[in-house]
């Protein structure tokens, strides 16, 4: 194995260095964008130290470079109201102490200090107080795919609250205006500067996001009140500028962070959450209600768009749309707008082509920023659509850029996670996906149903059927492949991550398809899952019950329940402190692989949490994964 690792490495093209901009804040006039930039080849850990680069959106030239601690982590840039004061956050890891930072007129100041972490910046309207969340002594990184705390002494006593702060502008104590025992997700502040709309929940944030409720919040006691009680997911609370309706993305989700559904709203008072976009083609992304009225991001089938909607009718308008993968910030969606809502800024990119901040009116945004120009394709892609029962599926096939008339070659089908959640288009210059093409791999992405793109119908497509119609989907798309590609039917492979982990493990166990897997994070008995991880809210909406109230269903879509049909050799590897997939999940379908004398290899990454991040893992991993599909399919 050493020897083909070593193979392998060699092998490899080089990682080209390509400059990625994330985290964007558009000024309110929309003459200036604010980004946290890094130039990185994929080498270097998932968390590298970037610099906050203010640049004209005329011609995308740098005005300003602020990075004051080296040694931190930079997040949530945010403009003032009147345009003249930067707002962000860095967060030393060493010493755990996140510090509010503001630049104007070209000094920088602090404007408050905490121990523990905090993010997302939102300036009150008036520009007199700055608000960020919150958690003071966190004892782990926000969100249920970090490393999880050490599970030792009393289990899930006193879990980390994330709340929101507030200090004066001028900089000051922080106080809080949440209660000690909410977890508030995400937050925006109310027209009149007094309070906030957010989504929260009591206890544990890792595993209650999914019971969510959409909350008010008094600015000035912490007092908080309760709009609405969805059935569903929810995400971008906003609030009209009459303070009267707030608006979210409500479906079906699987994991928060990965947004889509349709747009509901309710009244400010209080309220049922009624869905204004029923029956929309597609899955809202992200959310805004700025200028006019609200404006939002989608993917429709294979394409991001733009879209606007009538605050009278909430009729949905698409301003612009494009096969591309678009991107701003977490907590303000994949786009940002100017006051008045005509100007919008995203990071824009696909298979072929290196990111670049994009700027321009709704309908017309173009590239300003030039650092990647030069970078060349390093794969062809295509679009690929085909038809599975009543659906119309579609997927991304990515090939080698010379391929060579009347040779077949093999192919890894990669099954995304969530289940909701969707492959869009991103720039490939290194990674996995990256390395098997220079081996002569074809990779095929498909989103099959449960997916975003379609509507919540194909969403929710899958509720209680996991591994049903979602391999029927992905089993037709590899048949669609082969019709145009050529792909060599006994050299294909499967790989996947937490739900396409699971989906792998299911799929070796259910065709005899795929000659080779890797199964990562995967979720292999769903009744011991569902008393393993630390975020089993998640799964009743798409299990219909309880795995104590339903067991049968839990127990059918069970991939060890079908281990004796396997025969397909199978790596599988997981983090150490996994919350979301926790490690017995890949020891027992390791252990029932190995008694059954199928061919496997597990590996457990220490202090890992759901994604592998440190990069002597990320290394050893892609290292592993291309000589496992080496050994079995052979390029």
């Amino acid at each position: 194995m050493i020897a083909l690792l070593a193979a392998a490495a060699v092998a490899a093209s080089p990682a080209p260095l390509v400059r990625q901009h994330h985290d964007l804040a558009l000024s309110p006039s929309g003459d200036r964008v604010a980004a946290l930039e890094v130039s990185e080849t994929g080498e270097e850990a998932k968390n590298p130290h970037d610099q906050l680069i203010v640049r004209s959106t005329k011609d995308g030239a740098v005005v300003e470079t602020l990075d004051p601690c080296p040694a931190c982590r930079y997040y949530a840039p945010a403009w003032s109201p009147d345009g003249k004061a930067l707002a962000f956050i860095s967060v030393d890891n060493a010493t755990h102490v996140a510090t509010l930072n503001v630049a104007e007129g070209g000094k920088l100041r602090v404007a408050a200090k905490l121990d523990g972490i905090a993010g997302q910046t939102r300036w009150s309207p008036d520009g007199r107080s700055i608000a960020f969340l919150a958690t003071p002594g966190a004892k782990k990184q926000t969100g249920a795919t970090q490393a999880g705390v050490p599970l030792v002494g009393e289990i899930g006593e006193t879990p980390d609250e994330q709340r929101i702060a507030i200090v004066p502008a001028a900089g000051g104590e922080i106080r809080f205006a949440s209660p000690g025992d909410t977890f508030v997700y995400e937050y925006a502040w109310t027209p009149d500067s007094k309070g906030f709309v957010g989504t929260a929940a009591k206890g544990d944030g890792d595993n209650n996001w999914w019971i969510a409720k959409l909350e008010a919040f008094d600015a000035a006691t912490g007092a908080e009140r309760v709009i609405a009680s969805p059935k569903v997911q929810i995400n971008y609370p906003r609030i009209s500028p009459d303070g009267k309706t707030v608006m979210v993305i409500g479906g079906l989700m699987s994991d928060f962070g990965p947004v889509g559904g349709d747009l509901w709203a309710a009244p400010f008072e209080g309220g049922e959450l009624k869905d204004v976009t029923p029956g929309f083609k597609g899955t809202f992304t992200s959310l805004a209600w700025i200028g006019s009225g609200p404006q939002a991001t989608a993917l429709i089938g294979d394409k991001a768009a733009f879209v606007t909607l009538d605050p009278k009718t909430w009729a949905p308008k698409v301003v612009w749309s494009a096969p591309v993968g678009i991107g701003a910030t977490e907590f303000n969606g994949k786009a940002v707008y100017s006051r008045d809502g005509s100007l919008a800024a995203t990071v824009i990119q696909d298979y072929e082509h290196a990111p670049a901040i994009a700027f321009g009116k709704l309908g017309a945004v173009k590239p300003i920023t030039h650092d990647n120009d030069a970078l060349q394709p390093q794969v062809a892609a295509r679009s690929v659509t085909w038809k599975s029962d009543e659906f119309d599926v579609q997927g991304w096939l990515l090939a080698p850029r010379n391929v060579q008339a009347g040779k077949t070659y093999p192919m890894i089908v990669q099954v995304h996670g969530g289940p909701s959640s969707a492959v869009t288009p991103s720039y490939t210059s290194h990674g996995t996906i990256k390395e098997l093409v220079d081996h002569g791999y074809y990779v095929f992405l498909p989103n099959p149903r449960g997916s975003y793109g379609q509507g919540e119908a194909f969403t929710r497509a899958n509720v209680k059927d996991f591994g049903g119609g979602d391999l029927r989907d992905i089993l037709k798309g590899v048949d669609a492949v082969e019709k145009i590609a050529p792909v060599d039917d006994k050299r294909l492979g499967i790989i996947g991550h937490s739900y396409g982990g699971f989906m792998t493990m299911w799929a070796v166990g259910h065709t005899d398809r795929f000659h080779a897997a890797i199964a990562g994070a995967g979720l292999s008995n769903w009744m011991s899952y569902y008393g393993e991880n630390g975020i089993d809210q998640w799964m009743v909406p798409f299990f219909g019950a309880t795995a104590y109230d339903d067991p049968a269903t839990y127990e059918r879509m069970s991939p060890i329940y079908s281990v004796k049909n396997i025969k397909t050799p199978t790596f599988i590897y997981v983090g150490e402190r996994d919350v979301e997939v926790p490690a017995p999940q890949s020891q027992e379908f390791w252990h029932a692989l190995k008694a059954l004398g199928v061919p496997t290899s597990l590996v457990i990454y220490p202090e890992e949490g759901h994604g592998i991040r440190k990069p002597e893992h990320v290394h050893d991993l892609s290292a592993r994964e291309l000589a496992w599909f080496e050994k079995y399919l052979g390029s």
